[in-house]
């Protein structure tokens, strides 16, 4: 008996030693890029357009690229996530369609986001001939961001217990009633976590975007709102580099004489735009859980 327990708390030392490793070793990544790049991030860092070969660039384009391809993205991949989850959860019998549909996920959750980005480039960009653009980009993000939003949708929906299917029906709801008026909403805090999370995912996306939304970042109007016009900033026709690839960008091709200070900046930039996104979820959904279940 004193072995067994010796042998317990051997097994729970370890496993506390390498949780706070693995908590060490992230906390250093987070500090030593946020210690870097804070002192070089204003305001005017923050909306003035980059500049090649000179001194004193911004991030104000690329910051804007990444949150209005984030917002298409999104449009695109979550009513055919939300329907997607729907059928897994409330309607897919188990047969060897579910089996290939779930295999089907399961290949595209794990494919490398460079893999998903030269798909975009052959088809989105190539073939059906959106060039490089917001939408081609928008389009491979989908494909990138799908099999995650639509396993978080379904477990999400799982979770929600029987009884609450069964008191819908038993008040005489139809099917698809119980499931729009009662269990999405209940599932709902879940879903918006998962949303949220898979957003700050797409906003440091940046091998998938290379070969799909480009890697320039044209100068934008914003008093043009024609979305028609390759200078409007809500055109998805037009190239638009993000900040994740504007800090590839800097990187690889050494034109900025101050490359090191902005690449830094925007590092941190990007850090804590992530950083918003995983906080920002677990805030609102414990919210809209204390609110839903009145716990």
């Amino acid at each position: 008996m004193d072995k067994a327990k010796r042998a317990d708390k051997i097994a729970t030392g370890v496993l506390y030693v390498v949780s706070a490793l693995i908590v060490a070793i992230l906390a250093f990544l987070l500090l030593y890029i946020l210690i870097r790049g804070l002192p070089h991030v204003s305001w005017e860092f923050l909306t003035s357009p980059s500049k090649a070969y000179q001194k004193g660039g911004g991030i104000g384009i690329q910051l804007f690229n990444s949150i209005y391809l984030l917002l298409i993205t999104m449009i695109i991949s979550l009513p055919i996530s939300l329907g997607a989850g729907i059928y897994l959860s409330e309607y897919a019998k188990k047969n060897w369609v579910t089996n290939v549909i779930r295999t089907s996920i399961e290949i595209l959750s794990s494919l490398p986001s460079v893999v998903v980005g030269l798909f975009g480039f052959l088809i989105f960009v190539i073939q059906f001939g959106y060039g490089f653009s917001i939408l081609s980009g928008a389009l491979a993000l989908t494909l990138f961001n799908l099999p995650l939003l639509t396993r978080n949708i379904e477990e999400s929906l799982r979770a929600i217990h029987y009884t609450q299917r069964e008191a819908g029906l038993a008040l005489g709801l139809s099917r698809w009633e119980t499931v729009t008026k009662i269990v999405v909403p209940d599932a709902l805090p879940g879903i918006l976590t998962g949303v949220i999370l898979s957003s700050g995912r797409i906003f440091g996306e940046a091998a998938a975007l290379i070969y799909t939304a480009g890697q320039s970042a044209p100068a934008l109007d914003f008093t043009n709102l024609n979305p028609l016009s390759v200078s409007s900033p809500l055109s998805i026709f037009r190239q638009a580099e993000t900040l994740a690839v504007h800090i590839w960008k800097i990187n690889t091709e050494g034109t900025m004489p101050d490359g090191t200070s902005v690449s830094a900046g925007a590092s941190a930039v990007l850090i804590l735009a992530v950083l918003l996104f995983n906080f920002g979820a677990r805030a609102i959904g414990k919210r809209l859980h204390r609110k839903m279940t009145s716990a």
